[in-house]
């Protein structure tokens, strides 16, 4: 039985690729024509498989319906919380977790800082959407046309003197984010707040949630702060892969959350 499943399921991906007659299935599982008739009847009864005028084979609207409802099923937020928290571990500083929604970007988890300033982000808070890492990871994976005009939809107070002024600056500053991959805020809505991010993608490729490391300047520079950058991309691209399906992601389980008296600063 083990086996039939198993020559049926690899007849998926090669229709993946595009139409294919039963003798092109056939050699391709290396079996008797009959067999491979015998897998294709059964996936077409299930409209995994539909069967074209010209005797070929594709893959069926059922399929599709599966893994657009799986995707739509998928909790970004379920799936990344056991990688925030192994990144808090090791680095000990506050992880959030974003996701664009409704125009806004809003902070869907939160791992706190073992140290004794914090941030005051709150879950299902908007983020400040000029300035903030995640927010130029999410935004800069829109398209030109969709950028610009969320751009000049929005207002620019100066948070700092480091805040985006204008909507040129941002659209810049979101060319830039999508070139590289990554996104930091060093100031730009607390003097003494930095925050470096990466996104989260989908099967598709298409960002779906952002993630980023917050600190206080009295707990790490800026500069300190930025070597974490590829301990951040590693853990984003850990939280893709298990979203995506892909393969195991692993950031590791290590470190010290230690339960000391809070103060609050804002966060970036």
């Amino acid at each position: 039985m083990s086996q039939t499943v198993d020559r049926a399921l690899s007849i998926l991906p090669l229709l993946a690729e595009g139409p294919a007659d039963l003798g092109q299935v056939a050699d391709r599982l290396g079996v008797h024509k009959s067999t491979a008739l015998r897998l294709l009847r059964t996936l077409h009864e299930h409209g995994l498989v539909h069967r074209q005028s010209d005797q070929r084979y594709r893959l069926g609207a059922r399929l599709f319906a599966l893994a657009q409802e799986a995707v739509e099923n998928l909790d970004v937020r379920e799936i990344a919380h056991p990688h925030l928290v192994a990144l808090n571990e090791k680095c000990g500083h506050t992880v959030h977790l974003a996701v664009y929604e409704e125009h806004e970007v809003l902070y869907i988890d939160k791992v706190e800082s073992r140290y004794p300033v914090r941030m005051y982000s709150r879950i299902g808070k908007p983020v400040a959407i000029t300035v903030a890492a995640v927010a130029k990871l999410l935004l800069a994976d829109l398209s030109e046309a969709e950028r610009r005009a969320v751009a000049e939809k929005l207002d620019y107070p100066m948070y700092t003197s480091r805040s985006t002024p204008n909507a040129p600056a941002f659209l810049r500053e979101l060319e830039k984010v999508g070139e590289q991959g990554w996104a930091t805020d060093l100031g730009g809505h607390e003097e003494s707040i930095n925050c470096v991010g990466a996104p989260v993608r989908g099967a598709d490729g298409r960002v779906v949630a952002a993630m980023s490391v917050s600190a206080p300047n009295v707990v790490v520079t800026a500069e300190e702060l930025l070597t974490l950058l590829p301990l951040v991309r590693r853990t984003a691209e850990a939280i893709s892969r298990d979203y995506s399906g892909t393969g195991p992601g692993n950031t590791g389980n290590t470190g010290n959350t230690g339960n000391t008296p809070q103060k609050e600063a804002s966060s970036s």
